[in-house]
Parts: structure tokens; C-alpha cells; sequence
């Protein structure tokens, strides 16, 4: 898999049918190894490991539903009320963050009304804070740490 613009970190891989697989530490299961999952999978260790998030608080492949469409989220993070806080949308490294992509995730939203979305790619990254319900949005910096004050 590509190097991505996150921190190395350690994984377990099993080969199965000639196909690669990933442990998931979220959902405790082996996920098929796509671009894709490979960003997610780095993108849930940069959260929890560099940024401090608990798992406890994180899920993967979250359910909602957009007009009649069953849709799913790749990473919600709630906070300690279980409220959702952050949104992630991620992308393959092949895959640029678009407007397209910026509306996929705000879309979802409507549905979550989370008050951070960030969108990966596993290269570059992008982290908009809601402040009012998808009407005012700022590009932040930076990805916030947990914070039990805050969240």
C-alpha cells in the first residue's frame, strides 16, 4: 500500500482467497485491504493514538439514511453524550478532495449535524468546523485533540 501523510503505524494482516485483509480493531473483524480501507484504518490510528480520542467513542461505517438512500458514514466520533462530534469522510490516495467530496460530507451531516467533518484522503486532509447547522463553515488549521472540556 501507498505511504501515506500520517504516522507509520503497526497492523495485522491475514491473506485469505489470494486476498489481503485487515484487521479492523473497531469493528474486531478482518476487512478486506482496499485504498480506501487502508486510509480508514490509518486515519482511526491517528485519531485515537496522536490525537487521543477513545475508542470507546469511535465507530465505523455508520448508518444513516439521506432522503429514501441507505447511506454510511466512514468514521463518526460522539462525544461523551454520546452526541456525534466529528464526521470523517475517507477517499482513496488516488482519489483528490473535491467540492464533490466536501458535499458528500456535508450531506451526511444534515443527518448528524456534527460539529467537526474532515475529509482524507490519507494525503492531505481537511477539517471544517460547523458552527450553525452546514450554513457556517471554517477550515481549521488543524485536526482539534480530544478534549474532555470541549466534547
Amino acid at each position: 500500500m501507498i505511504k501515506l501523510n500520517l504516522p507509520q503505524y503497526e497492523f495485522r494482516f491475514l491473506k485469505h482467497n489470494n486476498k489481503t485483509n485487515i484487521f479492523d480493531e473497531f469493528r474486531k473483524k478482518y476487512i478486506q485491504l482496499t485504498p480506501e480501507e487502508w486510509v480508514r484504518q490509518n486515519f482511526l490510528k491517528f485519531l485515537t493514538v496522536e490525537k487521543k480520542y477513545p475508542k470507546s467513542l469511535t465507530a465505523v461505517e455508520v448508518s444513516l439514511k439521506i432522503n429514501s438512500l441507505q447511506k454510511r458514514a466512514d468514521i463518526v466520533i460522539y462525544n461523551i453524550n454520546r452526541e456525534i462530534e466529528i464526521v470523517v469522510e475517507c477517499k482513496a490516495p488516488t482519489v483528490k478532495i473535491s467540492q464533490d467530496t466536501c458535499k458528500q460530507a456535508l450531506i451526511y451531516n444534515t443527518s448528524f449535524n456534527a460539529k467537526y467533518i474532515i475529509l482524507t484522503n490519507g494525503l492531505t486532509h481537511f477539517c471544517i468546523e460547523n458552527t450553525a447547522n452546514n450554513i457556517d463553515l471554517k477550515f481549521l488549521p488543524q485536526i482539534p485533540k480530544f478534549n474532555t472540556g470541549n466534547l
